[in-house]
């Protein structure tokens, strides 16, 4: 198979979907590897490292022209549709809910969209969670940095000194960004919430962290209550493959402190709060009724040695997987792949976003 690897044209983005070891790997299996020139530059591997692998480093317009599976980092922008041609097959964080456009032009050219955090095994997201560890991590360092007072925040030192309590974070859901963000949260020493509607995930993170946060069940009036007292909160809930639902309302965000910090981690599906809109590494953050809103849509492209290593290592088998069956081949042959198309010949397949756009 011939396996595409582009440059990611996202503003600030330096992730790449493939190491050169990936590459390398792919090669030895027999395969055409072709990496786009200085794709993989911002993550810390030059060209003449993806060349030594065995892979061929060319132009964006010969590598979609030939390749037959294009691996990405984050959904394709409209600057991107024009390169690619009718019945290829596109594996990246595709995150379509709020994305008409992008969903509409995978129709129209029937790709076969397999999307990373669709991908489910054994009731866990294995191509999801290495992003969401990062993001998870993140999200209470930027919320920590944010709650300086020069960008609108509280001037509140999130661990406080001897003598001077230090700040409330809240955590809206106990998935894997809202473990990850409990961790760095009670490591910065913060009086650290967590809301989930699961009990089960709040019994683990009780065993984990044995008294040193506190768990609620999410429901409206806890969450009332507790928004209202935080200083930061971190937005973490997902619906794999539809929209993420609003938990914040404007209403509810003007019972916020003012400069309190809201890092809504789920923006990527549409986001948690009514008053989440994507912005980018070069301007993340704006007030809104007083709180200052960190939701830049691509985290973990701020640390793109970390989060491309990391990516690999979890894409890589099933990459493999798809070059040595043909799409077709497994797609028959692993469930968990079948059940990460979004879109295939022109229809919506994946039901949690059909759902979605039968709600919009």
């Amino acid at each position: 198979m011939i396996i595409g690897i582009p440059g990611e044209i996202k503003q600030h983005e330096y992730r790449v979907s493939l190491t050169p070891a990936g590459a390398a790997d792919l090669v030895r299996d027999g395969h055409v590897v072709l990496v786009e020139i200085g794709a993989g530059t911002g993550s810390g591997f030059d060209d003449t490292m993806y060349l030594q692998a065995g892979a061929e480093v060319c132009g964006r317009e010969d590598l979609f022209g030939r390749s037959e599976l294009i691996a990405k980092v984050k959904e394709p922008l409209t600057e991107e549709f024009k390169f690619f041609r009718e019945g290829q097959a596109l594996f990246t964080y595709l995150h379509l809910a709020p994305n008409a456009p992008l969903l509409e032009f995978l129709l129209e050219c029937k790709i076969t969209a397999i999307g990373y955090e669709t991908l489910e095994r054994d009731g866990a997201l294995p191509l999801l969670t290495p992003m969401s560890e990062v993001a998870g991590r993140m999200a209470p360092l930027m919320g920590a940095f944010y709650l300086h007072k020069q960008d609108g925040g509280a001037g509140i030192l999130p661990c406080g000194v001897p003598g001077v309590k230090g700040a409330r974070a809240l955590i809206l859901g106990a998935g894997v960004v809202g473990t990850n963000a409990a961790r760095i949260c009670t490591g910065l020493g913060m009086d650290t919430t967590v809301l989930n509607r699961s009990v089960d995930r709040l019994q683990v993170l009780e065993e984990i962290y044995s008294g040193r946060l506190k768990t609620l069940v999410l429901n409206g009036q806890i969450l009332h209550d507790e928004i209202a007292a935080a200083d930061l909160v971190i937005g973490a809930v997902l619906v794999p493959g539809g929209r993420t639902p609003l938990l914040i309302s404007r209403e509810m965000l003007r019972t916020m402190k003012r400069g309190s910090v809201l890092v809504d981690v789920s923006i990527d599906q549409g986001g948690c709060a009514e008053t989440s809109r994507p912005t980018t590494h070069d301007n993340p953050i704006y007030l809104e009724e007083g709180v200052v809103h960190y939701t830049v849509a691509n985290m973990p492209g701020a640390y793109p040695r970390t989060s491309t290593l990391a990516l690999t290592n979890a894409t890589l088998p099933y990459i493999r997987k798809l070059a040595k069956l043909g799409i077709d081949g497994a797609l028959e042959r692993d469930p968990a792949l079948a059940g990460a198309v979004n879109t295939r010949g022109g229809a919506i397949v994946h039901r949690a976003l059909a759902d979605a756009m039968q709600k919009r």
